[in-house]
């Protein structure tokens, strides 16, 4: 018990530190006037034709250091880029809260992010200092990553391609959206453990690959141990070029303490991996707890992390002399089962969140992520190394990649006009929300 307050009070301890070091006071009331700041960031929103800058305005007598802006994507000039120093006219709001009670809270968001003001500029933006040493590599290369994927892939899939690979989703249609929401298929959208699996294991097939072809090396030097090293150093790349988002950090330390376990012999997949995942995160961004994207993550790897390591699911799974046939159907049977555990844990925090959630996921995520890990993001990566070798090389691969995403929207519109595909709900009291987490705690 003792322990438990003092994690507790650890917990406060760095929340109040978090606001204490970045925590930005909004803007009291509206303001409107001219102002310059460097661009610290840019994200293309393509499916609201608008660009949103952040921006650092400095000590302004009547403003907070940091802003958020939206510009139309018609005014937005190319020449500005990240260090940019600009001059422009805006009109700027205190950061809005909930816009229904118990509904997404961009205040506190913005609050933890630093962001002391939002708003939209008017007008052409005036670039009074080109960028020097200021440039953001990470944001720079993941824009024209997602530029170049979205050329090769058309409108229609191109924006979701763009956020398999990169996680840039500003571009995606709100139909688009809405659909992957309702069939329980948008956590494709959010760089974590899907991506970051495919992208670190993919690495340590291949690394293992090239190396055995080498047998002086290979017995000499341990495959497994480099293969890990090497696809550790992938996977805090990827990370950064995805924007370091709270689902992606956690599925890079998962992956990195998976890395280390097999480099040392251990079992990998356990509860204290997903612990020590939630503290690195929770140490470094607590007010991630409060947030859907923190709770819908850790509660699907912990939900398969324990229904694999129960008795009866382990003997289920385990394999076994028998026909090719039975062999797949207990596969997809496992994957049915893992995936209604998960859309039953996960159907409260939805709901409290969100408001609704789909019922049909388990059966639309069978198809769709083996679509996204095996064919879609292989075929994507092929594309970008063949265009690089030489420029349209990689059309055959494009290709393969929407008809990919072709059929997992495909199967997100479909499960999502299915009849009874989404169970709503106005408000879920806090209260029977708490109850949900700590019973399926003690389960």
């Amino acid at each position: 018990m003792l322990f438990g307050v003092l994690l507790i009070g650890l917990g406060f301890g760095a929340i109040a530190f978090k606001s204490w070091l970045y925590g930005a006071a909004p803007l009291e009331r509206p303001w409107i006037g001219k102002l310059h700041g460097r661009v610290d960031s840019i994200e293309d929103v393509s499916a609201r034709d608008i660009v949103r800058y952040r921006i650092y305005v400095g000590q302004h007598p009547e403003l907070p250091p940091i802003i958020r802006v939206n510009i139309d994507k018609e005014l937005a000039s190319p020449e500005i880029a990240p260090g940019s120093v600009s001059e422009f006219r805006a009109r700027l709001m205190p950061p809005p809260g909930p816009a229904l009670p118990g509904s997404y809270d961009f205040a506190r968001t913005a609050w933890f992010g630093g962001i002391g003001a939002t708003g939209r500029i008017f007008g052409p933006v005036r670039i009074i200092a080109p960028p020097l040493d200021q440039q953001d590599f990470w944001n720079n290369a993941r824009n024209a990553l997602s530029t170049r994927i979205q050329s090769a892939m058309g409108t229609e899939t191109g924006p979701v391609g763009s956020a398999l690979l990169v996680g840039t989703r500003g571009s995606i249609e709100e139909t688009d959206a809405e659909a992957l929401r309702n069939s329980g298929m948008a956590h494709l959208l959010s760089v974590s453990g899907l991506h970051v699996t495919a992208v670190v294991g993919g690495t340590f097939i291949l690394v293992a690959s090239l190396l055995a072809l080498w047998p002086w090396l290979a017995l000499r030097v341990s495959v497994p141990l480099a293969s890990a090293a090497c696809a550790a150093v992938i996977a805090i790349l990827y990370t950064l070029l995805t924007g370091a988002e709270v689902p992606t950090v956690r599925a890079c330390i998962a992956a990195l303490l998976i890395l280390v376990a097999l480099a040392m012999g251990r079992d990998a997949l356990s509860l204290r991996l997903l612990a020590a995942g939630a503290t690195f995160v929770l140490l470094f961004w607590p007010e991630a707890l409060a947030g859907p994207s923190f709770q819908l993550s850790f509660a699907a790897v912990g939900t398969i992390i324990l229904l694999h390591d129960s008795k009866w699911m382990r003997h289920f799974m385990q394999r076994r002399e028998e026909a090719l046939p039975l062999r797949i159907m207990r596969q997809f049977l496992g994957l049915l089962l893992t995936g209604l555990a998960i859309e039953l844990v996960l159907a409260p925090i939805a709901l409290f969140h969100f408001h609704k959630s789909g019922l049909y996921g388990a059966l639309a995520n069978i198809a769709a992520i083996p679509l996204t890990t095996f064919l879609v993001m292989p075929a994507q990566l092929l594309g970008l190394l063949a265009d690089v070798i030489w420029s349209g090389l990689g059309a055959p691969f494009w290709w393969v990649a929407r008809q990919g995403i072709g059929a997992i929207l495909w199967i997100a519109h479909s499960v999502s006009a299915a009849p009874g595909a989404v169970a709503l709900l106005p408000e879920m009291p806090v209260w029977a929300f708490g109850t949900a987490m700590l019973s399926g705690l003690v389960m």
